[in-house]
């Protein structure tokens, strides 16, 4: 078995020092204590909250090192190492709630004005020889129009899917149906 221990070089004073040190207050115990009686969280948040208990050093803490976190929890010493990195540059928010993409990995294709150019476009009368729209004759008359450069019938329904209307009903969505009674 192979064991390491991720630790800053030893200095002539002190024989091995951990770079990134966790001191919980209270308060931080507490909340930590709370994500896992709870038990309803992802289990990675509450892997790393149990890191992180086991990692404090401030008073009435556990203070393991990396390598006795890894083996009592069956997970690696570098994601010790990593959840400790983190409480102390980001804390204790930025271990247990993950970031949020700042933009999307691919731009929408209907921006508002375009959304509802193809909302009017299904609420209009279908062509020649068609009873209604369907999804693929949408995406297909959006590229004719110039509205977008390219559509997939998928894009289209779920585009439409957030709205009320319906390419296949008469109404199209512009007003609500009114309620029957039940007997």
């Amino acid at each position: 078995m192979i064991r390491f221990c991720l630790v800053q070089p030893p200095t002539e004073t002190k024989m091995c020092e951990k770079r990134y040190v966790v001191k919980l207050t209270k308060e931080e115990k507490e909340q930590l204590n709370e994500v896992l009686r709870k038990g309803t969280s992802p289990a990675k948040r509450q892997l790393k909250a149990r890191i992180l208990l086991k990692a404090n050093e401030a008073k009435g803490g556990a203070g393991w090192n990396d390598t006795q976190i890894a083996e009592a929890f069956g997970t690696y010493p570098i994601m010790a190492y990593r959840t400790r990195q983190q409480y102390v540059e980001e804390g204790l928010d930025g271990v247990l709630n993950r970031k949020k993409r700042a933009t999307p990995p691919i731009a929408p294709i209907f921006d508002g004005e375009k959304e509802a150019r193809l909302i009017q476009l299904a609420c209009s009368e279908p062509p020649k020889g068609q009873a209604g729209w369907s999804l693929r004759l949408l995406a297909n008359k959006v590229v004719e129009l110039h509205i977008v450069d390219k559509a997939s019938h998928s894009t289209v329904g779920k585009v439409l899917k957030k709205t009320c209307s319906s390419p296949i009903l008469k109404n199209n969505g512009s007003s609500r149906r009114k309620p029957t009674a039940r007997l």
